[in-house]
């Protein structure tokens, strides 16, 4: 099996941002590449896993540029649910809810991630107006890594590239990710 690694640098919001792109197996005849994106910032490990893992410092930077998030609940353990709503800069509200499958503080998260109407239940992406190609459910993994007394942060998210660069994902991502490098800053 082949990879393709691409690094794309920016030196946005307080932090270096690594794009990784890897080519994984899916059926053994195709291969498709997996949404990953490495950023170290200047804090520690526990101070970066818990701005993830408390709705409070969630609500401090989860969401792309111009976003807010008025509602945030955790049950931080396995099985347990993360259901938030990201409102648009156009008052546009966005549910999602996750379910943790792993969590090991300070080092890693596990959970899953989907579209939710405001009582936790399940739709179906194209009602946020999301590609027919994203899927119903994907599986997103954060680790938590230290590196010269700052924190690697490491992103994967189980959409095909393509996809998630076509619906603006990526690079909500990588906006959630400088708000979060200002939101760290700032503490």
């Amino acid at each position: 099996m082949k990879t393709n690694i691409i690094f794309i640098y920016s030196r946005g919001g307080g932090g270096l941002c690594q794009d990784t792109r890897r080519q994984k197996k899916i059926p053994e005849e195709e291969s498709a590449l997996e949404l990953e994106i490495t950023r170290v910032f200047d804090a520690t490990r526990s101070v970066v896993f818990k701005a993830w893992t408390e709705p409070e410092r969630l609500k401090g930077w989860r969401g792309p540029k111009g976003f807010t998030l008025p509602f945030c609940k955790v049950d931080l353990r396995p099985g347990g649910i993360c259901h938030y709503c990201m409102r648009s800069p156009e008052g546009r509200d966005y549910w999602g809810k996750g379910v943790y499958r792993e969590i090991v503080a300070p080092e890693r998260l596990v959970l899953t991630d989907v579209f939710s109407d405001e009582k936790g239940n399940t739709i179906k992406p194209a009602e946020y107006g999301m590609s027919p190609d994203w899927p119903e459910e994907t599986l997103i993994t954060v680790e938590f890594d230290e590196h010269d007394g700052k924190t690697k942060l490491t992103l994967r998210q189980s959409v095909l590239e393509s996809i998630a660069e076509r619906t603006g994902a990526r690079q909500g991502w990588i906006e959630s990710l400088d708000r979060l490098a200002g939101y760290l800053s700032r503490k």
